[in-house]
């Protein structure tokens, strides 16, 4: 989903597909920084790789250093952590692997659904230092790829590219003078939209029960106080400033009330619940369909 005429460069990254479009062709020292980028912050953050410096965390306790932006990553979690009373928290990853969505993609239950370990007990987080005193599954997808994003519209207009869209399988940042019409995924039929929204130079970041989901209810979006998927919600849509947070507050609105976060956030969203009703809010631009 593009602009008409706008060209694309794609490629795979952090799990995911990555569409980068822009009125002209990219240069290749682009091209080289949006790759580079992109397997860096996997370097740095990746559960499913070995080499990476959380997954040196999950091996024994210890401190590990992160890229200059994980005191952003930090301050975003620490709040949405407090807002959620816990819910949502960067200590998913164990409970996570314990439901079967592990490095090796094997989507069968270890056991019981288990808690993540309180933050205040474990994780020690300040800046680009986080230090752990047990070995711990640290997993930030909540708000990760929507860094991500976000780094990688930096590395465009680094080479002074002002008009693109960054697309990493449907969390989006936009900049053009002419705004996008998107399509919003029905959460049960992916072949069909429940309503459109008119992205203007901002994130639009998604987050769906059905999207990685397996077993008998088994979903990736986890309350981390029960580590039991959420069966309230089915999909949420936020936009944003920041890709960061559209990405987090997308996991948000399953677990806190959109007023709680619209007292501490500037952003718009859409809310399918599991009963099949959708609420969104006065700021959401865009269209349900009936």
């Amino acid at each position: 989903m593009t602009h008409t005429g706008w060209s694309v460069f794609s490629f795979d990254g952090i799990g995911t597909t990555w569409e980068i479009s822009t009125p002209e062709e990219l240069p290749e020292g682009a091209r080289a920084g949006l790759l580079g980028v992109v397997e860096d912050y996997d370097r740095s953050y990746s559960r499913f790789r070995d080499d990476s410096l959380l997954a040196a965390l999950a091996r024994e306790p210890g401190t590990v250093t992160l890229p200059a932006g994980a005191n952003e990553l930090e301050q975003l979690f620490t709040k949405l952590y407090r807002l959620s009373s816990g819910a949502m928290t960067p200590l998913i990853g164990g409970s996570l692997e314990r439901l079967g969505y592990g490095a090796d993609y094997a989507l069968r239950p270890l056991g019981h659904p288990v808690p993540a370990p309180r933050w205040e007990d474990v994780l020690e987080w300040k800046g680009t230092a986080i230090s752990a005193s047990a070995p711990l599954v640290l997993d930030i997808g909540a708000a990760g790829k929507g860094q991500l994003v976000d780094l990688a519209a930096a590395v465009l207009r680094s080479e002074g590219i002002t008009e693109f869209l960054v697309d990493a399988s449907g969390d989006m940042l936009h900049s053009s003078a002419e705004p996008l019409r998107v399509g919003l995924e029905h959460p049960y039929d992916p072949a069909q939209a429940i309503g459109v929204v008119e992205l203007h130079s901002a994130a639009l970041c998604a987050s769906a029960a059905n999207r990685r989901a397996w077993g008998d209810g088994l979903h990736h979006v986890l309350d981390g106080a029960t580590g039991r998927p959420v069966e309230t919600v089915v999909a949420t849509w936020t936009m944003a400033a920041t890709a960061m947070e559209a990405d987090a507050l997308a996991t948000a609105l399953f677990m806190v009330d959109p007023k709680v976060l619209e007292g501490e956030f500037d952003f718009s969203w859409v809310k399918v619940y599991s009963d099949g009703h959708a609420a969104y809010s006065a700021g959401f631009e865009g269209t349900l369909f009936s």
